[in-house]
């Protein structure tokens, strides 16, 4: 006895031909949505906003902003603590919203590599 599919599931080139063209406007749609990812710039204070960084969607560093007022020689590490924090949380801000924009592409699918 055959197993059948249902009407439109089998393996036929058409079927195929149609899953790569889906396949490969995703996988652009994808390389798009990286690109406007990467150029897009996200700034992020710290210390009340007396520590403020620029960082690009690429994780690259444009700027760091320091408020005068917290330059004091006898504490240097209450500064570099604040310009810590504030670039952790500017490349988990560029995560998020990578991860969230790209699910958005791919309909959730988890695909190696993006």
């Amino acid at each position: 006895m055959k197993a059948r599919l249902p009407q439109g599931m089998g393996g036929g080139p058409q079927n195929m031909q149609n899953m790569l063209r889906q396949a490969q406007k995703m996988q652009e749609n994808i390389e798009k949505k990286q690109a406007e990812l990467a150029e897009k710039e996200y700034v992020v204070s710290s210390g009340g906003g007396m520590v403020e960084v620029t960082v690009t969607g690429k994780h690259e560093i444009k700027a760091v902003g320091i408020n005068p007022e917290v330059v004091d020689p006898e504490d240097v590490e209450m500064l570099e603590d604040m310009l810590v924090a504030a670039l952790n949380e500017a490349m988990r801000k560029i995560d998020e919203e990578s991860e969230r924009e790209l699910q958005s592409v791919t309909g959730g699918l988890n695909i190696p590599g993006f």
